[in-house]
């Protein structure tokens, strides 16, 4: 990861105050990886589970970094400065919270299971047009990446939205106490991460950390989702749902060609989307977008040209065939629900699913991919071509009624793929981040 300091001179004096110590030489940009440093950049020498960044200081010195944060130096080099601290994380985190005090505007924490991403790219979208919005770009998510989002907040900045990931117990804690939110948004709680979570409880109490550091901001709260129903609030609240009882009650209606119209508010919002989870993250965004100002013919218009992020959902044509491209990540709630997605899309031809393992689902594993077989079979799919090893259980839980072929490796379902697939079909390509299932979509786009 690598930014280039908006504000420079600003950070070095606040890098001077934390560390009692004063560069040498215009600190311009920070790096925590050497192979990405450039002239004039501090290298954040992190520990990891696999390497330790402190083995990399002469590369990143190569490279043209001029100051290294670290917390022991086995070399000393004439040309570089050495900012010597016990933690190198913890210090990172404290530079950013110094330097987001300095902003007295909105910062939005968005947290969840799923659709946090889209969300937040919904909402910059939204806002940009108005507001001066810094936004949480690429995995920019977590206790290293935050960090550096926050480092690149100037006063010209009106607002801020931070998308917040969370892999562990205290994660997002961790996370509020460096970017103080004032608004906290939690798009849903589903089994995912499980293995370093252990339950869905304790992924509840963990993204409910985001509501209770709001104790004097607000909490956006999805009525529809029992476990954030459920979590305590300490601040104001606006609520949202598929549900009457709540600020901004929604009602979907599926109009013939099987795209989506949401009413939120008695205001009618055509989305022209078939993906239901887009609708979640429609009446999500309208909770706080409305309650900050936009007004809602202004909303209709940011919905209807709002276009999906990278692998989220994203609709190609490629050959007379119609790829949903959903293949950043995947746990089983994203997985059913970009299934349904697949299946509201009108038209004739074949509705497909190539489907790689999901991740870090813990002991649930195989009844999670079990679960999406028998989904598979619930909304008369098509085919289902699946690799990977969990998805074994997948390709068990189908029968006849549904043409399956299961894969030890991509290649092999690829090339299977390519010789079955026909002009009209539909293809959900769907698997964890460290499948990379998009490399199936572009074997398809050479064929």
């Amino acid at each position: 990861m690598r930014i280039t300091l908006t504000e420079p001179e600003a950070f070095s004096t606040l890098l001077t105050q934390l560390t009692g110590q004063e560069p040498t030489s215009p600190i311009t940009g920070i790096a925590t990886d050497s192979r990405e440093c450039i002239t004039g950049d501090l290298y954040i020498a992190l520990k990891g589970e696999k390497a330790d960044g402190h083995q990399f200081i002469e590369q990143a010195e190569k490279n043209g970094a001029v100051a290294s944060l670290v917390e022991y130096t086995e070399s000393v080099s004439n040309e570089m400065d050495y900012f010597i601290v016990d933690d190198v994380l913890e210090t990172m985190g404290s530079l950013a919270h110094a330097w987001r005090k300095q902003f007295n505007i909105p910062v939005i924490g968005i947290t969840g299971s799923n659709g946090k991403t889209s969300t937040k790219e919904l909402l910059k979208h939204i806002f940009e047009d108005k507001e001066n919005v810094l936004a949480t770009t690429g995995n920019f998510n977590t206790s290293i990446g935050l960090p550096l989002t926050l480092l690149q907040l100037t006063v010209k900045h009106t607002i801020s939205i931070i998308e917040m990931g969370a892999n562990q117990p205290g994660d997002i804690a961790y996370l509020c106490a460096i970017a103080e939110p004032t608004h906290g948004l939690i798009t849903n709680i589903a089994p995912a991460h499980l293995e370093g979570f252990g339950s869905i409880e304790e992924v509840a109490r963990t993204k409910g950390s985001l509501f209770n550091s709001l104790e004097n901001g607000t909490a956006f709260i999805n009525m529809a989702d029992d476990h954030i129903r459920e979590l305590e609030i300490h601040g104001d609240a606006i609520t949202y749902g598929i549900t009457p009882d709540c600020n901004f009650p929604a009602d979907i209606h599926h109009e013939e060609d099987g795209t989506i119209t949401v009413t939120i508010n008695a205001e009618e919002i055509v989305t022209g989307s078939h993906n239901l989870s887009f609708i979640k993250n429609v009446i999500a965004a309208s909770s706080i977008a409305i309650h900050l100002g936009i007004g809602w013919d202004t909303f209709r218009e940011k919905v209807k040209s709002f276009k999906a992020p990278k692998g989220r959902c994203e609709v190609k044509q490629m050959n007379d065939i119609t790829i949903i491209d959903d293949t950043y990540n995947a746990n089983l709630n994203s997985t059913l629900a970009s299934i349904d997605y697949l299946k509201a899309f009108s038209g004739n031809g074949r509705r497909v699913l190539v489907f790689g393992d999901m991740f870090e689902l813990g002991e649930g594993s195989m009844a999670h991919h079990r679960q999406i077989g028998e989904h598979c079979l619930d909304m008369e799919l098509d085919a289902v071509f699946s690799t990977g090893t969990e998805t074994t259980a997948t390709d068990r839980a189908l029968n006849d009624s549904v043409y399956h072929q299961h894969f030890d490796s991509k290649n092999d379902l690829l090339a299977a793929l390519q010789k079955w697939i026909t002009a009209g079909d539909k293809l959900l390509v769907k698997g964890s981040r460290g499948m990379a299932m998009e490399t199936i979509i572009k074997g398809l786009s050479k064929n």
